[in-house]
C-alpha cells in the first residue's frame, strides 16, 4: 500500500508534480493507445488554431451561441448578419 492505494508487482506507477497514478500493468496498452490518440487530436487542433481557424468554428459553437442568444461578430462595428 502507497498512500492508501493497493500497488502489485508490474504495476505501473506515474508521478508528476500534480499527483501519483498506479494504473495495472493489464490496463496499460489501453491506456497509451488512448494517450497516443488525444495527443495526436491535440496536435491537429494546435495546427488548426495556428493556422488561423477559430476555436468557436473547430468546435462548431456558432449554432450554440445563436441558440443562447449570443450574437458573435468577427470585427468590431459588425454584427452575424454581416
Amino acid at each position: 500500500m502507497a498512500a492508501g492505494q493497493l500497488v502489485r508487482p508490474g504495476d505501473i506507477v506515474l508521478a508528476d508534480d500534480d499527483g501519483v497514478m498506479v494504473l495495472p500493468a493489464a490496463a496499460g496498452t489501453v491506456v497509451v493507445d488512448a494517450a497516443i490518440k488525444r495527443l495526436a487530436n491535440e496536435i491537429d487542433k494546435r495546427k488548426r488554431l495556428a493556422g488561423g481557424e477559430l476555436g468557436v468554428d473547430m468546435y462548431n459553437l456558432r449554432p450554440l451561441l445563436a441558440e443562447l442568444g449570443v450574437t458573435y461578430v468577427d470585427r468590431l462595428g459588425e454584427d452575424s448578419s454581416g
